[in-house]
């Protein structure tokens, strides 16, 4: 077993090698970008070594970087994690050149498996089935046309390499598929330099399901059961599971037993996904992942094992700890994949500080990934996940009511999150009675996605409780700091000169005022609100917990408050409004108008128009890349276009403005 590892990557993945190398005695050795410096993985490790800027180019995508790290830190073995370099065969190489052990398969089978068109051939060949497509030399937009004339439509075009659902189109119609082809290309070479592409049949309504499996050095290849991975968007996971539920125990063989002669066919070595789609009794072979994959903690969690174990004991060249006739399933568990992302935007990625950070409490039953802390921030450089939430039960049942709850307790302030999305899957009775495929969340996003709703009382009461307990504690310091503690000028229990006692609060909720005046009464508060009345009791704040009785009825809430903004957490819901306040608003104005500015920052990868153009209303005008995402800003209406501020290759900050605009 290896002494020290450097670990070639960053965030929750980082962390999570950390943690087992420290369990087994090895020293760890972290790589981080100036963005990282105080990052938790690099507090984590035992040695740390800045490698570059923040963008990932210049940094943790940089081989020669991080081969200088490992020479200089003398470590014996890198772990690629998932990401950045961890299915480059050219960084494999280079660690074998430089005489330190790559956590990983061979660099044939990266090669080989890296590509999704060569993948599938050699899958052909290995009599593994395949979902109908093209994964031919042939990219011309001619090529790739006739190809998906042979197909049939719906056809799904998609990245020769890497993977979270980067440079997938689904094209419904000859129509669209010249631009989907385009707009593909180019998010596949911005996140992965390559941008060859592959066409497959898109399939009705398929489950996407993946087998983990391990192979050493002495020949032997087992797999670890499977993980339904069904529950995404855009391509992109986001809840997986473990076993797969309602397979057929027939079916659970035949794909394990396809996805060991997929490993064997290029010579396998370590950990490794294949992933399958399921439809009608029928499995497809789509790619397999040469690496550790996001959702493994799942099966950690049915087998008892620890894969990063198995992962630093296979390539120090010992043989598996378990044969297949030893390894044993128990139970269910569920990952839920938590992002700093905006839901009702589209999942725009979110950035900022994570000003209130508190996620449940970890036991048996529930576990957290994560690579982050409160006062963190999350930048637009990296990926914007925050957490991933693991459960486990007997079964899965019991399984998806730990990861409602565990939902409604993990609570962040300060990004805007997908918590209460994930929550809304979680609880949705489709997703409990099993009838899940790739195309649950379209299906069901009336449900998942609802329009924004006013904050409701309990949310402006909570917020209204808090601020008079943080006025009564700083009129308590105040007081004592006066020379006249005993002063009812100090005083925060709505005292006034000649009127009732009260406090009045004005929210501001999106585009609403709500006002809140908050009575002193005898034995607590009666709460004037926007819809009714609400009478307050016994409330105490303490690090950011409020609980109170309100309206006859004890609760719990954590009330963040950052300069004028306030968030309210409460039994899975966020709620946020602002203090309003003058110097708030002046504070909160808004530079031009929203459909034409930055979504977020980024890159300008395309402009579509000229200046003095006229275009017509959802007339494609900008596209910005950020994230390695693409967003398309399109015309509010039919107009002309005015100046255009920035050129392709600049870089664009949040809400800045891309081009002057006349509506007709």
């Amino acid at each position: 077993m290896f002494d020290k590892i450097l670990i070639a990557n960053r965030g929750e993945i980082a962390c999570r090698v950390i943690r087992t190398a420290q369990r087994l005695g090895i020293r760890t050795v972290a790589v981080y970008s100036e963005a990282d410096a105080n990052a938790r993985h690099v507090a984590m490790a035992d040695e740390a070594f800045l490698i570059g800027p923040a963008p990932a180019a210049e940094s943790y995508l940089r081989t020669d970087a991080i081969l200088d790290a490992i020479a200089r830190s003398g470590a014996q073995a890198v772990h690629p994690g998932y990401g950045f370099l961890s299915e480059n065969a050219g960084f494999a190489e280079a660690c074998a050149q430089a005489g330190v052990v790559f956590i990983g398969p061979p660099v044939g089978a990266i090669r080989a498996m890296g590509s999704k068109a060569e993948s599938k051939r050699l899958m052909e060949a290995a009599g593994v089935p395949l979902v109908p497509g093209y994964h031919g030399a042939g990219q011309g937009v001619a090529e790739l046309t006739r190809a998906a004339e042979t197909i049939g439509y719906p056809v799904l075009v998609k990245a020769s390499a890497g993977g979270g659902g980067k440079g997938m189109r689904v094209v419904t119609e000859p129509a669209g598929l010249a631009e989907a082809i385009a707009s593909a290309k180019r998010e596949a070479k911005a996140a992965f330099g390559d941008d060859s592409l592959l066409l497959e049949k898109y399939l009705g309504r398929p489950r996407h399901v993946e087998i983990q499996v391990f192979a050493d050095t002495q020949g032997h290849c087992v797999y670890l059961f499977e993980r339904d991975c069904s529950i995404q968007r855009r391509h992109q996971k986001v809840i997986e599971e473990a076993p797969a539920p309602a397979l057929a125990d027939g079916i659970r063989k035949a794909m394990g037993e396809a996805a060991v002669a997929a490993a064997k066919a290029v010579n396998y070595v370590g950990a490794g996904t294949v992933e399958f789609l399921y439809q009608d009794g029928g499995f497809f072979f789509i790619e397999m992942n040469t690496r550790l994959q996001v959702e493994h903690p799942v099966t950690e969690m049915i087998t008892g094992l620890d894969l990063v174990e198995w992962q630093l004991q296979v390539a120090s060249g010992k043989p598996l700890p378990l044969a297949q006739d030893q390894l044993t399933c128990r139970g269910h568990a569920f990952e839920a994949r938590l992002y700093a992302e905006d839901p009702a935007r589209d999942f725009l990625p979110a950035i900022g500080r994570l000003t209130h950070l508190e996620p449940p409490v970890e036991n048996r039953h529930v576990r957290v990934d994560t690579g982050v802390r409160q006062g963190d921030e999350v930048s637009q450089f990296y990926d914007p996940m925050i957490a991933k939430l693991i459960v486990w039960d007997e079964d899965r049942d019991a399984a998806l009511r730990r990861l409602r709850r565990a939902l409604a307790d993990y609570h962040v302030a300060g990004v805007t999150t997908n918590v209460g999305f994930l929550g809304a899957i979680a609880g949705h009775p489709a997703f409990a009675a099993l009838e899940i495929d790739t195309g649950f969340i379209e299906r069901y996003r009336a449900d998942l996605l609802p329009p924004p709703a006013p904050v409701p009382a309990l949310g402006l009461a909570f917020a209204s409780l808090a601020l008079l307990l943080w006025r009564e504690e700083e009129g308590g310091k105040a007081a004592t700091r006066s020379g006249d503690p005993f002063s009812p000028w100090h005083q925060t229990n709505g005292w006034r000169l000649n009127d009732d006692n009260h406090h009045d609060f004005r929210f501001i909720d999106g585009d609403a005022a709500r006002p809140v005046t908050v009575h002193f009464i005898r034995d607590g508060w009666q709460l004037d609100l926007p819809d009714g009345t609400l009478t307050a009791r016994r409330a105490t704040l303490s690090n950011r917990t409020l609980t109170a009785e309100l309206g006859g009825e004890r609760r719990t809430a954590t009330v963040v408050q950052n300069g004028f903004d306030i968030t309210v957490l409460h039994d899975g819901n966020t709620w946020r409004v602002k203090l309003d306040d003058p110097s708030a608003k002046a504070a909160g104005q808004d530079g031009g108008d929203a459909l034409l500015a930055a979504p977020m920052p980024g890159t300008v990868v395309q402009v579509l128009i000229k200046a003095g153009e006229a275009v017509t209303a959802g007339q494609p005008l900008i596209v910005v890349e950020a994230m390695k995402m693409e967003h398309t800003i399109k015309a509010p209406a039919d107009g002309v276009v005015g100046d255009i501020h920035f050129n392709v290759g600049d870089s664009v900050s949040e809400g800045a403005e891309l081009l002057g605009f006349e509506a007709s």
